[in-house]
């Protein structure tokens, strides 16, 4: 297989909950912090929360089926789903299984991808893998993540970090479009605790109140670690990119992060010498989406109109594991 062949990105899509949690409603449990605080620690001024009867499966509908318009497609002209996230609806059957049958399209391959927030983009190297494999022609790559459903209200590391939505992307065998490039990919496991929920697997399977292991269910993470080493795993994976690529800072036209945080990525945008105004942004009204997070900023930024033809952009991405991903697109 040609591990430098691009394949065609067609369409792309995002979907949000319509309600909205503002910083203000968060701060209820934290008297001594300060709106301002939060911003300027964060970047985020509000995050998007599902309703109680709102499914992360709804959200990744509305996502491909505005991806599938965007690329002119139909979802009887797909071969295959796969899904990035890390809380699905249910354990099983995977979560594309379910949006597969929602689509009308029951028989195509589908199966669920986790590698936290750098999902999205390990779920686009699996799919370009696929295409230029001959596995498949057109594959839907899709991400849905309900995080206030396991964010911890009263933990000031993470209850103002996260927020629930979907993004999606159509990629085809086609010889135009946009051309998706060789993801990299990479971990550090020695940072695995760093960010993790050790509730709601076979070693604890379910929530005891009594043992005092309830906040096991919730997202935990050691925000000094995860800000250190995610600055060092951002910044690599855009100097392996352009390395790659053979291309230099200047040659980049926008850099679509994980919307980890603020802070982290202007250290990034430093480190690597690209400017943070070319950093597409949307941790301000979306929050950390998590695996969603790529995906939406990249839908939100092609439903602007903010990309040229012809433009460089990079992805990057350090999530939960850890584990890191980076590559380019042509638009």
């Amino acid at each position: 297989m040609n591990s430098q062949a691009t394949v065609c990105i067609a369409g792309v899509g995002h979907a949000a909950p319509a309600k909205i949690r503002a910083n203000s409603e968060i701060l209820k449990a934290f008297p001594d912090r300060t709106e301002e605080e939060i911003v300027r620690l964060t970047g985020i001024r509000e995050r998007r929360y599902a309703a109680d009867d709102e499914s992360a499966t709804d959200l990744a509908v509305i996502a491909v089926q505005n991806a599938l318009t965007q690329a002119g497609m139909k979802a009887e002209q797909m071969d295959g789903i796969i899904m990035a996230t890390l809380i699905p609806d249910q354990p099983v059957p995977a979560m594309a299984s379910d949006l597969a049958r929602r689509l009308g399209i029951p028989r195509v391959l589908a199966f669920d991808l986790n590698a936290a927030c750098s999902g999205w983009l390990y779920a686009l190297e699996v799919g370009r893998s696929f295409i230029i494999s001959g596995t498949a022609k057109n594959v839907i790559v899709v991400t849905a993540e309900l995080l206030s459903r396991i964010t911890n209200p009263q933990d000031h590391e993470t209850a103002f970090l996260f927020g629930d939505g979907a993004g999606a992307a159509i990629l085809t065998a086609g010889t135009g479009g946009h051309r998706l490039h060789r993801m990299g990919l990479g971990g550090d496991a020695e940072q695995f605790d760093a960010i993790q929920r050790k509730g709601g697997g076979a070693r604890m399977p379910w929530p005891v109140a009594a043992d005092g292991h309830a906040e096991h269910f919730y997202l935990q993470m050691n925000g000094t670690s995860v800000f250190k080493h995610a600055v060092v795993g951002f910044a690599e994976q855009i100097e392996q990119t352009l390395a790659r690529e053979n291309l230099k800072p200047e040659d980049i036209a926008w850099v679509v992060p994980h919307q980890a945080n603020e802070r982290i990525l202007k250290a990034v945008s430093k480190r690597v010498g690209i400017p943070y105004d070319k950093f597409v942004m949307t941790i301000s009204k979306y929050g950390n989406t998590s695996a969603a997070s790529v995906s939406m900023a990249l839908g939100w930024a092609a439903e602007e109109g903010i990309f040229a033809a012809g433009d460089r952009i990079i992805f990057c991405s350090v999530g939960a594991g850890l584990t890191f991903a980076g590559g380019l697109l042509e638009w």
